[in-house]
Order: C-alpha cells, then structure tokens, then sequence
C-alpha cells in the first residue's frame, strides 16, 4: 500500500479554515475536531493523514519532507525562506506586513537609519532594510510586538496587521507596507515528483473550489 499523503496544517484558525475548504472537496477530517489531543490524524479511504504542528514550523516539516504538503501564510514563508513549491493560493487569512511606529514618530525621526526595530519577523525585516540601503538595530520578540515602542524598547516595530484595530488602540500608525500575506500551500520538491499525480488531483480540486465560491460582479 502506498505511503498516505502527510499535509501539515498550523494549529489555530487557519487549521479550521483550512479543513472547511477540504471538507468541501471530500478530504474533510472530522475527528481532528473531536477534542483528542492527537497529533496525526488519517483517512485510510483517501491514504492521507493530517499532522497539527506550530504555523511557524509548516515549511519546515514540507522542506525536510517530514510533509508532502503543507498550508501556511506567505509571511511564515518569507520569514524562513524555504525553497517549496507554492502552487496555490487560497485566498483567506490575508493581512498585511506593515512597518509600524507612534503617531507622530516619524515628526521627530523621518528616517530609518539608526532607529531600534522590534520584530517577530527578523528575516523579513532585514530585507526590508537591507534594500533601501539603511542601518538599523532589530530586537527579536515573540508575543505583543506592539507593546515594544510604549516602553521605550524600540522606536520601531515590523508586524502582521489584518483590521489595524491593535495598533489605534495602542497609539500605532502604519508607517510603510512590506506586503501583503494570505494563506498558501506548499508542496515539498520531491514530493510534487514522487507524488505529482495526487498532490496535483487535489491542488486542482482546491483551485477549482476557490474559483467557483469566489464573488462575482
């Protein structure tokens, strides 16, 4: 019997979105909604099997193929740069990667040499930077990147942003936009190869249900 196909999916909201969209073409998986604390979970009748890991860790798990294919946000992919096929974009989850600082910050400081960035995305940050030929000092964080600039920390913060609802409440303007992420799926390199036949049914699948549920007008 074949090796089932792996797909990886982030914990959280992406996951329930991400197995709505399945649901819908037939490769649903109630039992990950079963309240087990499972980590892999398999459909004998379709040899596929789903595995719950960190957003963060998506494209490491499809890169080493310890996954054959994996769902996660461009911004996750950016970050660690990973060399996966990206076949497809599903169109949810989509935020923005923003430059961020206090209302009235850029009064006193226009520039961005020199100035303290905080970010979870130091990768993408450095990038940024690098290509508007600028210096400045990055802090890595990992939760409320936001409260960074409100205590002094940095003058500065890279971060996601999907209503900018946490940046008013907290005295933040967008500064400058990077890009704009939503959520993709990643095929490891091998795999697409080895497997092409099935990743490539379900790829379709999926591109076909994007299609018909997207508004028309």
């Amino acid at each position: 019997m074949a090796k089932p196909l792996m797909i990886a999916l982030p914990k959280g909201r992406i996951q329930e979105e991400s197995m709505a969209l399945l649901e819908k073409i037939g490769w649903g998986c109630p039992e990950m909604f079963s309240g087990s604390r499972k980590l892999i979970f398999t459909r004998d009748d379709l040899q596929v099997s789903f595995m719950t890991v960190r957003a963060t860790d998506v494209p490491t798990y499809v890169h080493h193929g310890a996954a054959d294919i994996g769902i996660c946000g461009k911004d996750t992919l950016e970050e660690t740069r990973y060399d996966l096929c990206e076949p497809l974009d599903l169109g949810f989850g989509v935020c923005d990667v923003v430059v961020a600082e206090p209302a009235g910050f850029s009064e006193r400081v226009p520039g961005y040499n020199g100035t303290v960035v905080a970010t979870k995305f130091v990768n993408i940050a450095e990038r940024f930077f690098a290509a508007k030929g600028v210096d400045v000092e990055l802090i890595k964080l990992y939760g409320s990147i936001e409260l960074a600039p409100l205590v002094g920390l940095s003058g500065r913060i890279v971060d996601i942003v999907e209503t900018g609802e946490t940046l008013r409440q907290n005295g933040l303007i967008i500064k400058e936009k990077i890009f704009t992420s939503s959520c993709r799926v990643v095929v490891n390199r091998t795999s697409m190869k080895t497997k092409f036949d099935r990743i490539q049914q379900l790829i379709e699948q999926l591109r076909a249900m994007i299609v018909s549920n997207a508004p028309t007008g």
